[in-house]
């Protein structure tokens, strides 16, 4: 055979078998990017549940947070309200009119009354709604370590000191620049890291079975995280569900405190007016002296109880020496699970909001 002929068949049979592997490796791209697109959908449809659960479960945290920020505003106003009018029934008395509340209780709730007042005062418009689901994660278990003077959040382990309050209990919500509470880092951990799906950006610069073996890794690492999505949105569900519920508990028992501190204004705005009239107010006073205890015996027993409820930890929290340890931050240290996660602690809650309920219940009506 002619030497030209010979050099063109070779030619020619050369780029048959180059057509057949460029073939072959698009063949084996177009299944790599098949594996990739549908792992992608896999991920972004169990993404979007996510995010959905998230948003109501911040939300709920929020309005949780809120509610127990008023209580504790209120609880300080009920006790600077009951002092002064124990004062006036003391004025002059040898034999001194007194709660018989524990001190140890009084504390609690001064403690208490003191952080929220705290984070209230830190907050400040749509800030305040990122603070307030920090507060119902961490606010009442911080509220545990506040001191009796001053300023409950500058004395907890530093918190004050980075701009405090909004950055140690939540940094504030996403619309504010914030991390948001829930967000991957507090309550989820690493369970919402997104695998490696760039796939598409690399497969086609490397060899089709290279291309195919990472395809088929991006596929694995989405299983694992749709997995662990999957546990992340059920730790948000039932984080949302015990938000709630402890938000009803305490709209329950701040209904009945209500009745007594409006109870304890009512009082006060008849000695108020009866000074007003230069009437006798040691004869005004005495024959309030039963109803003045008993209204602040009862107001106080309902607002230990709802501090009981608040300072229970939403999730399980690490112990040292018997003491909840705490970060550089002052922040409470949690118990997570393997993804990551912070551990509901819903025997605890069952139990408290059980002992609420009932405790509630067996103070007489105003």
């Amino acid at each position: 055979m002619p030497l030209p002929l010979i050099i063109g068949a070779a030619a020619l049979a050369s780029a048959a078998y180059g057509a057949k592997k460029g073939y072959d490796g698009y063949q084996k791209h177009s299944e790599a990017d098949e594996i990739v697109k549908s792992a992608q959908h896999r991920y972004d449809r169990k993404k979007t549940i996510f995010d959905d659960q998230e948003k109501e479960t911040t939300h709920a945290l929020e309005m949780l947070g809120g509610r127990q920020l008023d209580i504790g505003k209120s609880l300080g106003e009920f006790k600077t309200l009951a002092d002064e009018l124990l004062q006036q029934l003391n004025s002059g008395r040898q034999n001194k009119l007194e709660v018989h509340i524990p001190k140890h209780e009084l504390q609690r709730i001064e403690n208490y009354s003191y952080t929220a007042i705290g984070v209230l005062g830190s907050a400040a418009g749509a800030g305040l709604a990122g603070a307030a689901a920090g507060f119902a994660v961490y606010g009442g278990v911080m509220a545990l370590g506040a001191a009796s003077t001053g300023t409950a959040i500058s004395s907890l382990a530093g918190v004050a000191a980075t701009n405090a309050t909004l950055a140690a209990i939540g940094g504030g919500s996403l619309a504010t620049g914030g991390l948001g509470i829930v967000g991957g880092s507090a309550i989820l951990g690493t369970a919402v890291a997104a695998p490696v799906l760039a796939i598409a950006g690399w497969a086609y610069n490397s060899h089709g079975e290279e291309a195919l073996r990472n395809a088929r890794k991006a596929d694995r690492e989405v299983d694992a995280a749709v997995e662990k999505l999957a546990r992340a949105i059920k730790n948000l569900s039932a984080t949302e569900a015990y938000a709630r519920k402890i938000k009803l508990a305490l709209l329950s028992i701040y209904d009945q405190f209500s009745l007594y501190f409006d109870s304890l204004k009512d009082i006060n705005n008849f000695l108020e007016d009866v000074k007003g009239r230069n009437v006798d107010i040691d004869a005004a006073l005495s024959s309030y002296n039963d109803e003045i205890i008993r209204v602040i015996e009862n107001g106080y027993a309902l607002a230990s109880i709802m501090v009981d409820v608040i300072t229970t930890p939403i999730f399980k929290t690490k112990k040292e020496g018997g003491e909840i340890a705490k970060d550089d931050n002052g922040l409470p240290v949690m118990e997570t699970d393997v993804d990551g996660s912070m551990i509901l602690n819903d025997t605890e809650l069952d139990k408290a909001l059980v002992e609420a309920e009932a405790s509630a219940g067996e103070i007489e009506s105003a």
